[in-house]
């Protein structure tokens, strides 16, 4: 697993200080983006939370999802929460060390008061006195919170005084991108009230072991007001693979006005793949607590696949830099809008945000159906390292490779072994060990890759060329 060290310098340790009617919580900001460039401590917020514990534990939730790893747990992450502005909130991210979780802390409008929120995306240092004095947040007293510099430092910057190396694997940041993409394929499949949350989450496994669930993923049906488990993937069920990396979601229930449950509708393919991906919201007041799952507790998300058509697209480089700079740290990111102002396509808009997403520039919120802008400090080159079988679909048509017959494609691979791609109904499949062994649940393989790069440049030669054969 390729590893680097991302650099995150802060002024000073983020605290929470006691002050004359309540409390201070400043959260230092490291070098970041924003509207006007890259700034070394942005600032995007200094006023009042309107639920103060709940925030706190919301923070928390983030910050421990952000330290653990649920699968193979004797080894801890330490990569510090993202936080963006997005002009009317605040969302705070993070990813869990073995990347097979993702959650996020949307601080509503209704969740901050008394100042205007900024735009733009850095890190945020949460450390360990910081958590353990949210922790002991109690009462109703006025939480004030800074995210970024105090006014004085925001004109005297003297330079960093705290920095950390974080360890940054591509695993990680291929997660980011996979997370986003998988999520924008979900639908809202269950909701329930505060009280029967409570009692499901309650009663979910602890954890402890990092083993994956004996007899294949669970599975759970919507029933009356709840949620009922089963072994089958039934329809209408949604996957819960490795309930216990739902533990962060303890943090928040005393105070959860409903529990709503996203994931993608339930194929045969879905369920013999081993299972599929879900989101889980718990709704606060001001709020909202979303934890991603990947579809079994030992699988991170950087390895599904599901933004390599995108990415396979010749178009794809040239559509995400304009639509990058059409992006403007907006909440909702409207497909529609983007098109008209771009000339391009709603397909087209739509792989170009993936191919932002695959370097962070953006998220999906399942809650609102829609992608949404911010900056992570990733490097958009990375995109052909994260993505071999990209890589080796592209080696393959440039060799030459790839012969198209109809329906059916043959590959001749690099051993001179070759491989027959079907198209079902526009679904590719592939006589390649990789396809038996994931049946579609991991992406598509390096072979139906290359054979859809070489049908859309067909495509394309077509288009361009009138009936009797002149260039149009």
């Amino acid at each position: 697993m390729t590893r680097s060290l991302q650099a995150v310098a802060y002024r000073q340790p983020s605290v929470l200080r006691s002050a004359a009617g309540g409390h201070q919580l400043g959260l230092e900001t490291s070098r970041g983006a924003t509207p006007t460039g890259v700034e070394d401590h942005p600032r995007f917020f200094a006023g009042f939370l309107t639920s103060p514990r709940i925030a706190a534990a919301g923070l928390l939730a983030v910050a421990d999802v952000a330290a653990a790893r649920y699968y193979q747990p004797q080894l801890r992450a330490s990569l510090d929460p993202v936080v963006t502005g997005n002009g009317d909130r605040l969302r705070f991210e993070s990813f869990s060390g073995c990347g097979g979780v993702y959650a996020r802390l949307d601080v509503l409008g209704p969740g901050l008061d008394g100042a205007e929120v900024g735009h733009g995306t850095t890190n945020v240092d949460v450390n360990n006195p910081l958590r353990e004095a949210l922790s002991r947040i109690g009462g109703e007293d006025p939480l004030h919170l800074r995210v970024g510099p105090e006014e004085l430092a925001v004109t005297t910057l003297d330079g960093p005084v705290l920095e950390k190396k974080v360890p940054l694997p591509d695993r990680w940041l291929r997660g980011f991108a996979e997370a986003q993409v998988i999520a924008a394929g979900f639908d809202l499949r269950a909701e329930l009230r505060a009280d029967e949350a409570v009692r499901f989450l309650r009663a979910l496994p602890k954890p402890g072991g990092g083993r994956r669930t004996a007899g294949g993923p669970r599975w759970v049906v919507p029933v009356g007001r709840g949620l009922r488990p089963t072994t089958r993937a039934v329809p209408g069920a949604v996957c819960l693979p490795g309930p216990e990396r739902l533990a962060a979601l303890q943090r928040v229930l005393r105070y959860a006005t409903a529990l709503r449950v996203y994931g993608p509708a339930v194929t045969g393919a879905g369920a013999r793949a081993g299972g599929t991906a879900a989101a889980w919201e718990v709704v606060l007041p001001g709020m909202r607590l979303t934890l991603t799952l990947s579809p079994d507790a030992s699988r991170g998300f950087s390895g599904e696949g599901g933004v390599l058509d995108a990415l396979a697209t010749d178009e794809a480089a040239e559509d995400a830099e304009l639509i990058a700079v059409l992006l403007a740290w907006e909440p909702r990111v409207d497909v529609a809008d983007l098109a008209a102002a771009s000339g391009l396509t709603p397909e087209r808009v739509r792989a170009a945000l993936v191919r932002l997403g695959t370097s962070g520039r953006v998220g999906y919120d399942t809650a609102e159906a829609a992608y949404f802008h911010r900056e992570l400090p990733y490097d958009a080159e990375r995109v052909d390292r994260h993505n071999p079988r990209l890589r080796s679909a592209r080696a393959l048509v440039a060799t030459g490779a790839v012969a198209l017959d109809g329906a059916v494609g043959t590959v001749t691979a690099e051993d001179g072994h070759v491989h027959r791609v079907r198209d079902d109904a526009g679904v590719l499949s592939c006589s390649c060990p990789w396809w038996a062994k994931y049946r579609g649940g991991r992406g598509p393989c390096k072979h139906a890759l290359a054979v859809r790069m070489v049908r859309r440049g067909s495509a394309v030669a077509r288009e361009l060329t009138g009936i009797d054969g002149g260039v149009r």
